[in-house]
């Protein structure tokens, strides 16, 4: 698979990014780019003007170490843009036809990691491979999603529950911000995985469905999901500020156990309280969603 576009138009957008008065360069007269120029890059990078312009227009096969770590500093790429920086590089090369078999291949869950996400019934937890599938969930967690499991057009995916199903703009107190780190994770996977066809399916499925995910995609803006707080507005709980962890598994399988937890003596633990109380009255792991009337929450 050819990565040229993919390259060109991240090392462009960096570029763009970056003023000469933050690196140091004096500015004559009126420029007719928003970033740095080509020459500059090279220069600050300690590259002729030749070889970068080769390597913006999307040729990365090659390329060492010490180029990629020059340019790295040259665009000031955070350490996320830096590891996507060297998958494209890797990428570029040719892939034995092994290794395209094994990028496409779903992983599974493994049993024992199975039991330790239920074996946290007071948390929310499920496991996440870096296509944003949902592979498992414990019953708390399938209910603090339940909008996305009672809907089969998401499959079980948090990018098209949130730029898909019109629920997860109220679901996500900071949507925006969520989105943007989807699209952004999602970018980080492609550069990683350029031959997963799902991966390359889910794209263009949201690409062609949904605008701001095609504007957001246009950014080639990367991100990593680690720990943060998320904000979130359950529709049987109301509003929840939980920490989030995600813990990505010690093998090649690319999947990360995902959990949430409440401050202790915080609204966000009673709720939880209150959420996994109520799943386990009306059976919420099997059905995902309930026409129940869920208890009333107290003030």
């Amino acid at each position: 698979m050819d990565n040229r576009d993919a390259v060109s138009a991240f090392l462009r957008s960096r570029r763009d990014k970056i003023t000469p008065e933050q690196v140091g360069l004096p500015t004559y007269g009126q420029r007719r780019v928003p970033g740095l120029r080509r020459g500059e890059v090279a220069a600050l990078a300690g590259v002729s003007v030749e070889y970068y312009t080769r390597l913006e227009r999307g040729n990365l096969q090659g390329v060492s170490d010490s180029v990629l770590d020059a340019l790295a500093r040259a665009l000031r790429l955070d350490d996320t843009e830096r590891m996507y920086l060297y998958d494209l590089a890797r990428a570029a090369g040719p892939a034995p036809r092994a290794r395209a078999r094994q990028r496409e291949a779903r992983p599974t869950v493994r049993p024992s990691v199975a039991r330790i996400v239920d074996g946290m019934p007071g948390m929310p937890a499920y496991v996440m491979n870096n296509r944003l599938d949902t592979l498992a969930a414990n019953p708390l967690g399938r209910a603090l999603y339940s909008e996305m499991y009672a809907d089969p057009t998401c499959g079980a995916n948090v990018a098209r529950f949130a730029f898909l199903n019109p629920a997860a703009r109220r679901f996500y107190t900071d949507w925006e911000r969520m989105a943007r780190f989807a699209v952004g994770a999602l970018r980080v996977e492609a550069g990683r995985s350029p031959y997963d066809r799902e991966l390359s399916n889910l794209i263009g499925e949201l690409s062609t469905r949904s605008d701001t995910f095609r504007v957001l995609w246009g950014s080639h803006d990367v991100h990593v999901f680690r720990e943060s707080t998320k904000r979130l507005n359950h529709p049987l709980v109301g509003d929840l500020e939980l920490d989030q962890e995600t813990m990505t598994l010690p093998d090649d399988s690319g999947l990360s156990v995902v959990v949430y937890s409440a401050p202790p003596e915080t609204a966000a633990e009673d709720a939880l309280k209150l959420l996994a109380s109520w799943t386990a009255t009306t059976g919420q792991e099997q059905k995902g969603h309930s026409t129940h009337k869920p208890p009333t929450r107290q003030p």
